[in-house]
This record gives C-alpha cells, sequence and structure tokens, in this order.
C-alpha cells in the first residue's frame, strides 16, 4: 500500500500473509509470515545456544559467554523474584525470555516480520501465562488462593471494595502484559519505517534537497539502535514480570 506520493504505508509491515494456504474443518490454519519468523525464532536461538555450548570450555569464547550470561541472567532473575521455589520454573521462563528476545531482534532486519507487534500473538502468550500460574496457585494453596484478593490488614469495611479492585487488577495482567509489548514493537517499528520513507523520498528529489536527506537518515540511525535496546528491554520486561507473577503463585504475595 503507498500515498499519492509514492511512500510505503509504514503499518503495511505488519500485514500478516499466508505462505501456505491451509484449511482444516473450515478453520484457516495457513502457514503465514508470521508463523515463518516464529519458527525462524526457535530455529535460530536454537542453533546459537547448541553451537555456543557445543565445546564447553573452561575458558569460554564470545559465543559460550553470550549464552552463558543469558542463563545467569535469567536464573539470577528467577531467583531474585520468585526464590529457591521458583527454581523448577526456569527452563520455561529461559525459553520464553530466549523467544521473545530473538523474535524482537530478528524483526529488525530489513523485510522481515516482528511477531511480537501482533496483539494476537502477544496476548496468546500472556493468556497463556496467566492460565498457567493461576492453575499452579490453585493446585499449590487450593481454597486459600482466594485469599489473595483479600489486603492483608485492611479494615472489614473497605475490604468487599478491596476485593473487586484486587480482582479486577489480577485480571488485567494478561491484558497489560500483551499489549506492553505489542504497543512498543508496533510503535517503534512505524517510526522506523517513517523515517526510512522519509529519507528514500527526499533523497529521491535531487538536487540540493538531497542534502536534506541526512537529517532523516541520521534519525534511522539513532532510531535503530534504540530500538535494539527496547527489543532486548520488552523481552526482559514480560520475562520479569512473569517471573513476579510466578512469586505470587507460589507465594501469595
Amino acid at each position: 500500500m503507498s500515498n499519492s506520493q509514492g511512500m510505503h504505508s509504514p503499518v503495511a509491515q505488519f500485514e500478516i500473509k499466508p505462505i501456505f494456504d491451509l484449511s482444516i474443518g473450515g478453520l484457516d490454519v495457513s502457514f503465514t509470515n508470521s508463523s515463518l519468523f516464529m519458527l525462524l525464532a526457535i530455529v535460530v536461538s536454537s542453533v546459537f545456544l547448541i553451537s555456543a555450548m557445543r565445546k564447553r570450555e573452561l575458558i569460554p569464547g564470545r559465543m559460550q559467554g553470550l549464552a552463558e550470561m543469558m542463563y545467569e541472567f535469567v536464573a539470577d532473575m528467577v531467583r531474585s523474584n520468585a526464590g529457591n521455589e521458583g527454581r523448577p520454573y526456569f527452563p520455561f521462563i529461559f525459553t520464553l525470555f530466549v523467544f521473545l528476545l530473538f523474535g524482537n531482534l530478528l524483526g529488525l532486519i530489513p523485510y522481515s516480520y516482528t511477531f511480537t507487534s501482533q496483539i494476537v500473538v502477544t496476548f496468546v502468550m500472556a493468556a497463556f501465562v496467566f492460565l498457567a500460574l493461576t492453575v499452579l496457585a490453585l493446585f499449590k494453596h487450593g481454597l486459600h488462593f482466594f485469599s489473595f484478593f483479600v489486603p492483608a490488614g485492611a479494615p472489614k469495611a473497605l475490604i468487599p471494595f478491596l476485593i473487586i479492585i484486587e480482582v479486577i487488577s489480577y485480571f488485567v495482567r494478561p491484558v497489560s502484559l500483551s499489549v506492553r509489548l505489542f504497543a512498543n514493537m508496533l510503535a517503534g517499528h512505524t517510526m522506523l519505517k517513517v523515517f526510512a520513507g522519509l529519507a528514500v523520498m527526499i533523497s529521491g528529489v535531487g538536487g540540493a534537497a538531497m542534502a536534506g536527506s541526512i537529517f532523516p537518515f541520521l534519525a534511522l540511525i539513532g532510531l535503530t539502535g534504540l530500538e535494539v535496546l527496547v527489543a532486548v528491554l520488552q523481552a526482559y520486561v514480560f520475562t520479569i514480570l512473569t517471573c513476579m507473577y510466578l512469586n505470587d503463585a507460589l507465594h501469595l504475595h
């Protein structure tokens, strides 16, 4: 899609396009560009981690050092936010972080696709985390789980109102978790596309106007660096909030 000046729409990059059309029982389950980059995120991250840890050198090289740093980073995150009881859930937390991290970073490659810019993808991930941790809390604490919605030491007259607030805030968790990731990736990629299109459009005019294209080009370089930071930060935020919710499920704090 393009406008009257020939500049591509900045939101065209978020369009889901089928690669292989497939329908089962009238349900569209086509393999799309979003599916492709989810698969690539799994493959690339797996290849990286397996290659990095294959030699298991006493003095790690760059790849092994980076892989070990990622491992220790997530392990410390789980330990700090969920305590020792959170250790059995480390493999899931680590997988979640790596999947989001590589998905976000792969989306920065030109002509690629960022699946975390789709609200349906981030919401399904957040809903899965929410439901899994809720089931974990119910199995671990039984009916005592519902005491989580009654703040300790609250005046009895305010308890009904506080329970309503706590229940709403609890069920809003998957929404806030998914929207935060989706909105940041969507906004950042849109800005990149706008400045890239602006730089190309100005340089295409020719003459003295080409000198003006340096400003959106410099802004594009700065935004790209910022987007790399955002990609890492959003993977971290999603993961650390999951750790905090895991702590609530384990300890009802």
